[in-house]
């Protein structure tokens, strides 16, 4: 399966990987899911927010159990953020079958589609929908690099943008979601292969707008200019102040610059925040420091600057009882507890546990690199991943 799944959408120059939403490379992985899931015997379904589920047992039963996690990538992404969830969700199904396992509840594996939010600037768009955390209004306002909006994009890919939105009954008939996924930073130690998530900081994005004033680089005296690059530079030196000083993240990964000339001073540069931090107070604090950074230097270079939050996610606690039943499952033979451990990242188990249990396994990565074509997991780390997640799915879905 991974031998299988590695080419698609990855990058001759980069080694990384551009699977976005509804482009070329995520039919790719769309129709891999399909031939998992037909070669395994499963009943495939695609949901009204473009989601596929592949059920073994009654996909309308009480109680389900589910796992997986998500096909696409960040821009030069890694091969393991996401698709170990969904590989490892088969490959845990084939080892319980070889075990004879007896299934008493309806489980099924599925694919959140968009969960990287690469494409349209909102992560976890899938289950977003799904949990009626994001309305079908904001979907559709949703617009990529290219000014394409969501609702188009679906369509041309052969969906139906009208069939979006909440879908609480079928998450009313799940009993427990786990996800898989290759642990992002380095926190497991070398003898531990596999930890359990406690938490998901709370994270958002924030998207800052410097306007300034076009004008040519080799004639304005520097008294004249009204350069936003200024003001979004300092700015992002602010965010990396605030940030550390309060124990928490804050991040300008993405930029667009109008008019984008060597020789001309930019009319507008745009900038998008991402930050995190341990508790809500605290990232709150952090982006308002930075915006009065941002604000205080607009006035200065005569730059006009506007903020927009694009995305909030609150701190998410994974339920108690099922992440306390992962771990005592996972105890390991020594007799020490499997490690549990919070997370920086968001993911769709953090969107769902709003509405449903949800837990999550880490599984170790020994450079601590993530959304990066480095991104990686040794196999033995990730053969324990699945007997693990077998371990898991076996106590929740074959028990009386």
């Amino acid at each position: 399966m991974w031998a299988e799944l590695l080419p698609v959408g990855r990058s001759a120059s980069s080694g990384g990987y551009r699977r976005f939403a509804w482009n070329s490379a995520d039919a790719e992985c769309r129709a891999w899911f399909e031939e998992q899931a037909r070669s395994r015997g499963l009943h495939l379904e695609l949901d009204r927010n473009g989601n596929q589920w592949a059920w073994l047992g009654d996909p309308h039963g009480e109680g389900a159990v589910v796992t997986g996690s998500h096909l696409d990538s960040v821009p030069d992404g890694g091969a393991f953020d996401g698709p170990l969830g969904v590989v490892s969700a088969f490959a845990a199904l084939d080892e319980l079958r070889s075990r004879g396992a007896e299934f008493t509840k309806p489980l099924a594996i599925v694919n959140f589609g968009d969960e990287e939010g690469a494409r349209f600037g909102v992560a976890c768009i899938g289950s977003r929908l799904t949990a009626g955390v994001l309305s079908k209004e904001q979907a559709f306002d949703l617009r990529d690099a290219d000014g394409i909006r969501l609702p188009d994009a679906m369509e041309k890919a052969g969906y139906d943008p009208e069939a979006i939105g909440a879908d609480r009954e079928r998450l009313g008939r799940i009993g427990a979601f786990v996800e898989l996924h290759v642990e992002q930073g380095r926190y497991l130690a070398e003898d531990q292969s596999v930890g359990v998530a406690s938490a998901i900081w709370p994270h958002g994005r924030w998207r800052f707008d410097f306007h300034g004033e076009a004008n040519h680089a080799g004639t304005t005296r520097i008294e004249d200019r009204r350069d936003p690059m200024l003001t979004y530079a300092t700015t992002v030196l602010a965010a990396r102040k605030k940030a550390r000083l309060a124990g928490a993240l804050a991040t300008f990964g993405k930029v667009a610059v109008e008019p984008n000339g060597t020789n001309a001073i930019a009319s507008l540069v745009r900038g998008w925040l991402d930050s995190r931090a341990a508790d809500e107070a605290t990232l709150d604090e952090v982006v308002e420091e930075i915006r009065r950074a941002a604000f205080e230097r607009g006035e200065r270079d005569g730059v006009r600057v506007e903020l927009t939050r694009e995305s909030y996610t609150p701190v998410v606690d994974f339920d108690e009882p099922l992440r306390d039943r992962l771990a005592r499952i996972l105890g390991r033979a020594d007799g020490r507890p499997v490690p549990v451990l919070p997370t920086g990242a968001g993911h769709d188990a953090g969107i769902l546990a709003s509405v449903i249990p949800t837990a999550m396994l880490f599984v170790r990565n020994p450079s601590g690199v993530s959304h990066s074509p480095a991104e990686h997991a040794e196999e033995n780390d990730c053969l324990a991943g699945v007997v693990a997640l077998a371990d898991v799915l076996e106590d929740l879905a074959c028990q009386g």
